[in-house]
């Protein structure tokens, strides 16, 4: 077997034969020189007030194609020192940029989109080959991505006060929206690109500066944004990227939440690592936006259009492999309908789900990010299987860091696949009988992010989307997500919302002003 890596822009394509292991023929040296060589998108080094540097200790990791295993080059690994100076220089750069006016700042963001938008193919194929995705699901990605600072162009023009009748004819009452400052933040290695868009998108828009923390299985992606946003004209010091190991990411992540120059921390990610942030940015009493993790519930009720819910499941549940914060988690079938249900899933399953590398045209599942990832599978299979359930597709590791899209029947609230988030092919069966007893399974958890339901009863809609304890619901319908919908989650799914006309407001701080001897 041999994949096709194309890299390079509209008719001058360069194509790369890569065996799926490593290969004589093919070395992780010359795969590095080759995307330094032929791909004026990709950087090796970070960048830091408008400069591409290296860490002060002259340390790098590396980075690897999760597909082929193969080593595609080597990042700075930055420390907590190199941090502390990304953060003085957005506090250096923040002086001038919040004086900028919001046109100003929606004008830069403007040719932000046009660059993406031009460079959509190119951005799009560094995201596959450091995340493993499928390349249409990479356009994908940048889609919904540069619609983040499309949108957030748009609304940064549109930062409204308020003037506030007053009590006493000497006085005027206003209150005023000003940028919140330096901002701090660490974005996840599933959606590389649209997470840092939708957190840097609005703070500049509202003219605050970043220092952003990219996930160590996909920096490219970052620095790639990075070099379009110089060429739009993003001042030196406005967008920071400081790139590091997993080994010193909790350093890191530490300095930014400990530092009092960084106002605000916005993060995605896990919620036990969430957690850890919120307490370390307590002792600054910093803002701080999280997106933990979920526990998505997705009902279907006997009065659903089962072709509908069953493409509903297809793309909430194996849309990236299963490896989105949103994806439906535990898949509840009214018992009336629970047999039809998995029959046609199945069917569907056999007929639309393909594993292989995402520069294959044909693959519709790419590889789990990393071996962890991988084994956290298969030890969810594991203990489903060993507490009773019933694997009706799939089930198996396959080479490298594959695994089969996988289906289950028989699922219980004990098993683990039911009460952790799975983060991979992973569709987890279980039967329910009356509304009640769906709505407490639903809601008995202390993740809060997304929901979903489908029923042709308007009634119920209603009922069941305003008592799910979700900051999402998706009603006959698995893809929720756009820019100009808000995205965050309730109990401890997270913190703040993200996108939509509420997307700005984590990066703003309010102020009163109240001026007097006016009769």
């Amino acid at each position: 077997m041999r994949i096709r890596v194309l890299l390079g822009r509209s008719r001058n394509l360069y194509q790369i034969h890569i065996s799926p292991l490593c290969s004589s023929r093919f070395t992780k040296t010359r795969l590095d020189q080759t995307l330094r060589s032929y791909h004026r998108l990709v950087h090796e080094k970070a960048y830091v007030n408008g400069q591409w540097v290296d860490a002060s200790s002259g340390k790098t990791f590396d980075v690897y194609n999760p597909s082929t295993q193969e080593k595609i080059g080597c990042i700075p690994d930055m420390n907590s020192g190199d941090t502390e100076r990304a953060i003085q220089c957005a506090a250096e750069a923040l002086e001038s940029w919040k004086e900028t006016t919001a046109k100003e700042r929606s004008t830069i963001l403007r040719r932000w989109v046009d660059l993406c938008n031009e460079n959509k193919e190119d951005l799009a194929k560094i995201l596959t080959l450091e995340m493993g995705k499928p390349l249409q699901e990479s356009i994908g990605e940048l889609n919904y991505g540069i619609g983040f600072l499309e949108w957030f162009a748009e609304e940064a023009r549109r930062v409204y006060g308020d003037i506030v009748p007053s009590p006493a004819k000497s006085k005027k009452l206003l209150v005023l929206k000003q940028p919140i400052g330096v901002t701090g933040m660490i974005t996840p290695w599933n959606f590389p690109h649209a997470m840092i868009t939708r957190k840097a998108g609005p703070a500049i828009a509202a003219g605050c500066t970043v220092v952003l923390k990219p996930a160590e299985d996909t920096p490219y992606s970052a620095l790639a944004l990075c070099e379009l946003a110089e060429k739009a004209g993003l001042p030196s010091g406005v967008l920071n990227v400081v790139t590091c190991s997993r080994e010193n990411s909790a350093d890191v992540g530490k300095t930014l939440c400990k530092s009092p120059t960084v106002k605000q921390i916005s993060f995605t990610g896990s919620t036990a690592v969430g957690k850890i942030l919120l307490e370390q940015s307590a002792s600054t009493v910093k803002r701080v936006s999280l997106e933990n993790g979920g526990n998505a519930p997705f009902i279907v009720f006997e009065t659903a259009d089962i072709d509908k819910a069953v493409t509903g499941v297809m793309g909430s549940k194996f849309r990236n492999t299963g490896q989105a914060c949103i994806c439906a988690n535990r898949i509840m079938v009214q018992d009336s309908i629970y047999e039809t249900f998995l029959e046609a899933l199945s069917k569907r399953m056999e007929q639309e789900l393909h594993i292989g590398d995402g520069f294959n045209p044909k693959s519709t599942q790419g590889p789990l990010i990393n071996n962890r990832a991988v084994e956290k599978i298969e030890a969810l299979v594991q203990d489903a299987k060993s507490n009773g359930a019933k694997i009706l597709l799939g089930g198996q590791r396959k080479e490298g860091n594959f695994y089969e899209p996988t289906l289950i029947r028989d699922v219980t609230t004990d098993m683990k696949c039911y009460k952790e988030e799975q983060f991979g092919p992973l569709a987890a069966v279980i039967r329910f009988k009356t509304e009640e007893e769906a709505i407490h399974l639903a809601n008995n958890t202390s993740s809060g992010l997304a929901g979903y339901v489908f029923t042709e009863n308007i009634s119920q809609m209603w009922r069941i989307a305003e008592k799910l304890e979700f900051g999402i619901v998706g009603v006959n319908e698995g893809l929720p997500a756009m820019p100009e919908a808000i995205f965050g989650g309730w109990k401890e799914s997270g913190l703040g919302r993200e996108g939509g006309k509420y997307g700005m407001e984590d990066y703003l701080e309010i102020k009163y002003v109240c001026m007097g001897g006016l009769e």
